[in-house]
């Protein structure tokens, strides 16, 4: 399926359900970055899938996978490097609830897993790019032995190695060094 096509009527659900093959190519992502700027990711990635759409009443439950890759961002050495993408997903999702009001309202553990589609369409699209972004580790590393950079001339300690010395003076906690307990 065309990810420009990622609007899903649920009146075209049948009985045994939808399955759609997924290509997310660069101008997917490149359409998501124009909506969001300040996406995680460094570049566009290629991500490949399955969704399958059920409906159970009024419900319609949505299972997928996705694999491929997103060009994120080193958290330690600021260098973009390929990250690896697999991932399942289920979810269901229910009619909107009418409006009760502005009262707060508790949630349970089970409401939790249950997300809303308003009028008769399902958005796959937001679907898809909360999904990708549950992939994102917190701190991406390029590597687990990344050395990062050097926080006080920059360099990436991985590409070179840094002249700087350790300045104890500068740590906050140089002091501490000379309690005797």
């Amino acid at each position: 399926m065309h990810p420009a096509n990622l609007q899903i009527n649920i009146a075209r659900l049948r009985e045994e359900g939808l399955d759609l093959r997924l290509n997310l190519a660069e101008e997917w992502f490149a359409r998501w970055q124009e909506d969001d700027p300040d996406l995680e990711f460094s570049g566009p990635g290629h991500l490949v899938g399955e969704v399958h759409l059920e409906r159970h009443g009024q419900d319609i439950l949505v299972r997928g996978h996705l694999q491929g890759t997103l060009q994120v961002i080193c958290s330690r050495c600021l260098v973009s490097f390929s990250h690896p993408v697999e991932a399942d997903f289920d979810l269901l999702l229910a009619p909107a609830p009418t409006s009760r009001g502005r009262e707060e309202e508790e949630l349970s553990r089970a409401d939790l897993d249950v997300d809303y589609y308003t009028e008769e369409v399902v958005n796959l699209e937001n679907i898809l790019r909360e999904q990708v972004l549950l992939t994102l580790p917190l701190k991406p590393l390029c590597s687990e032995t990344c050395q990062g950079i050097c926080p006080h001339c920059g360099v990436d300690r991985n590409r070179e190695t840094c002249q700087c010395s350790e300045r104890e003076s500068d740590s906050p906690f140089a002091m501490l060094k000379n309690i005797k307990l």
